[in-house]
């Protein structure tokens, strides 16, 4: 009679326990849940999304004036030295803050001459043998250019003013006799005034390197140069913007009926438990020989997270495995657990992001299986690639691993 009140005891209590899931199983079915699409633009200034190839491309044209630093070209009055420039080019913005440009450019030196190189046959000073000196010369080069504004400030789509200096690499030839070519340097400062979204002002300032023999004098120095000044005007086509990441997170709610419903149901629960305990009481009053008590022990959810671009697992992340894997031997053999591997969207591509993703789930499935003697009938591998922000909107929460009772 006794040990018959015992098991009649514990089969309430797991009756109890089998209802009350159901009956939170019905209160969150699928067809009860709304969900809402909400879209995250990630507000880091420092961060875009990348454009395709053929948009951020931009032409663009400018002229002005330039003085060639010659062998005796100081002799001569500043304002006499001044020669004409242009240039033509057009480029390609990788990112706000790198982009490149391929540019041709026309030049006019004007100079003094010694030895009647490019002479225009006017005398300009006897008295050191000094004859006027004008040629043309072309160059074709290619710039590496950093906008500092982007670089250092942050992406503004509606900046008016931009710092842009510029590196480049080209090749000059002289058109008239004797003619000449070589490989030239330069190196200056694009300032950009925005006018509207497509058209921007410019103003530059470069300097060239040319070799001592360029204009046909040999002074004795290493290198001769150039500096010049030029307005001019850039026209941006196709698209010349750059958008936010943007991150879509599916909101769940539940129905206020159906929430009303679960309290109510909860509340039936607990006046059946207190009438289990009565009953349990009672039957402590007299001597009670057996008592059978299932182990239905649970592990609650582990995140385990990992450095950027790593599947391995930490001490500390290995210390945590083992304490989860005691809780799992410990309880029901029936439960099974996913562990699914994720990877951060806001760094590397696609197949990275699937690859690293799949390899933390298995770092932690052969963790738990082969070192802390979990079956593998309880394990379940998933993956999920790159995803974004999964909590309190930090990345390093995403290069993780989730595992939780199915």
């Amino acid at each position: 009679m006794q040990k018959f009140l015992s098991r009649k005891i514990i089969f309430l209590f797991f009756t109890l326990s089998v209802l009350s899931f159901s009956a939170y199983s019905q209160a969150t079915s699928s067809e009860q849940v709304k969900r809402d699409t909400v879209v995250i633009v990630d507000e880091n200034k420092f961060r875009v999304s990348t454009n395709p190839f053929w948009d951020n491309w931009f032409i663009g044209a400018s002229g002005g004036g330039e003085i060639y630093f010659g062998d005796h070209n100081k002799q001569m009055k500043f304002g006499e030295r001044i020669g004409p420039v242009a240039s033509l080019y057009t480029g390609k913005w990788f990112t706000p803050g790198i982009g490149a440009r391929l540019l041709g450019y026309y030049g006019q030196v004007k100079g003094a001459t010694q030895n009647h190189s490019y002479s225009t046959g006017e005398i300009y000073d006897a008295s050191q043998w000094l004859e006027k000196q004008k040629f043309s010369y072309y160059q074709v080069r290619a710039d590496v250019m950093f906008d500092f504004m982007n670089l250092f400030g942050g992406y503004n789509e509606d900046r008016v003013y931009a710092l842009v200096p510029y590196v480049g690499l080209g090749f000059s030839g002289i058109t008239d006799k004797p003619k000449r070519t070589e490989v030239t340097a330069t190196g200056g400062f694009l300032n950009r005034f925005r006018v509207s979204r497509a058209v921007d002002f410019t103003l530059e300032v470069q300097g060239t390197l040319f070799d001592d023999a360029f204009d046909g004098e040999l002074g004795g120095r290493k290198k001769e140069g150039a500096v010049a000044a030029m307005l001019g005007i850039a026209y941006k086509f196709n698209r010349n913007n750059w958008d936010k990441p943007q991150t879509t997170v599916i909101r769940e709610s539940y129905d206020d009926a159906v929430l009303n419903r679960l309290r109510e149901q909860v509340a039936a629960l607990s006046k059946d438990n207190d009438a289990l305990r009565n009953q349990l009481a009672n039957a402590k009053s007299e001597t009670v020989t057996e008592l059978v008590v299932e182990n239905k022990i649970l592990a609650a959810p582990l995140l385990v997270t990992f450095p950027i671009n790593s599947s391995k697992l930490s001490n500390e992340a290995r210390v945590n495995l083992g304490f989860f894997a005691k809780i799992i031997n410990s309880g029901a053999s029936e439960v099974v657990y996913n562990i699914t591997g994720y990877a951060d969207q806001g760094t590397g591509n696609d197949k990275i992001n699937t690859r690293l993703s799949k390899e933390r789930a298995e770092a932690v499935y052969k963790t738990l299986a082969k070192e802390f003697g979990v079956s593998e009938k309880q394990l379940r591998i998933d993956y999920k690639g790159g995803v974004g922000n999964m909590y309190y909107d930090d990345p390093k929460l995403s290069r993780a691993v989730l595992t939780i009772a199915d």
